[in-house]
């Protein structure tokens, strides 16, 4: 039994699901693995330059002859070398976060690259349409990383209905529910992040994965309100800091030099505690590690299944 919706034509893949481009998470390795299970991999650019970049893309196409894509940082000082990059390398799909991926439109069709920003609102998502992307990410504020005012819930029904293109649902997403809940509200696909982290081929510390594990359901907390770009983080005593410092009024300046390097911290050498964890509030739903194989078969089995049960309950 299998899933299929549009995008899986329009992407070249077997089942509607997208694994998130994050930063010094979403390796060569990882995307690889996701795209041969049948889903969409992407590798995570982050503020990384394009040699460190071009190393991970060559990696992927080493593992697997499956599309994959690149998620591009646009607030990157590199950006431009690594839409260079990925025009070179010829990359099925490329992704876009923080930023209006408009000046780069053109020169992706030209090679045939599909583009799909992540978007946050109504009004940016119609501005990009026009723009002529391919399909785009709504990311409710679930997510991990940085976020959003809106949730899933409501995001993801306003975007469907304001484009005309596939939407990919993003944020808190799981399992088959919230596969199947992110189908009846329109989408044609979902992009899940923290379940990816603890895959077999997620190469991020096992402290980590240990701590996406072993998070509740108040674990992911919100950090940097104050500086207009949040960021949600699983709670350690960085976390508690970063708070403690907003609450005492420190400048944006001062939180940004004090989060420097702290992903690397945790995904590199597995500090948890000072490090940014980085992660989504389904992180409490993300009980075992297992390989993408593993995760992308029971997310579609489970969808299927709860399907069932849902026409069975109310007649089909």
């Amino acid at each position: 039994m299998t899933l299929k919706t549009n995008l899986c034509n329009v992407l070249g893949i077997k089942v509607p699901v997208l694994q998130g481009g994050m930063a010094w998470v979403a390796t060569g390795e990882l995307a690889a693995a996701v795209s041969e299970a049948g889903g969409l991999g992407i590798i995570g650019a982050g503020n990384a330059p394009a040699e460190v970049l071009e190393q991970e893309i060559k990696k992927a196409k080493e593992l697997t002859d499956k599309p994959f894509g690149v998620n591009i940082m646009l607030l990157s000082p590199f950006v431009d070398d690594v839409v260079d990059l990925i025009c070179r390398e010829e990359v099925r799909v490329v992704t876009t976060g923080a930023g209006n991926p408009g000046k780069y439109v053109d020169r992706f069709k030209e090679k045939d690259i599909k583009v799909i920003p992540v978007v946050s609102s109504v009004a940016l998502a119609k501005r990009l349409e026009r723009l002529g992307v391919d399909a785009m990410i709504a990311e409710g504020m679930e997510a991990g990383g940085h976020i959003g005012e809106l949730t899933t819930m409501v995001l993801v029904p306003q975007i469907v209905d304001a484009v005309n293109v596939p939407v990919i649902a993003a944020g808190g997403i799981a399992d088959g529910r919230g596969v199947t809940a992110a189908l009846a509200l329109g989408a044609e696909g979902v992009q899940l992040g923290t379940r990816f982290i603890c895959a077999h081929e997620c190469t991020v510390h096992e402290k980590y994965k240990e701590k996406v594990i072993k998070a509740k359901d108040r674990d992911a907390v919100v950090t940097g309100q104050s500086t207009g770009h949040p960021v949600r983080v699983l709670n350690n005593k960085l976390s508690r800091e970063f708070s403690r410092m907003e609450n005492q009024g420190a400048t944006p300046e001062e939180l940004e030099e004090f989060g420097a390097g702290k992903l690397a911290a945790a995904v590199r050498d597995g500090d948890v505690v000072n490090g940014s964890v980085m992660a989504g509030q389904s992180a409490a739903m993300v009980v075992k590690e297992e390989s993408c194989q593993e995760i992308i078969d029971d997310l579609i089995s489970h969808t299927i299944r709860v399907i069932d049960e849902l026409k069975e309950k109310f007649g089909s």
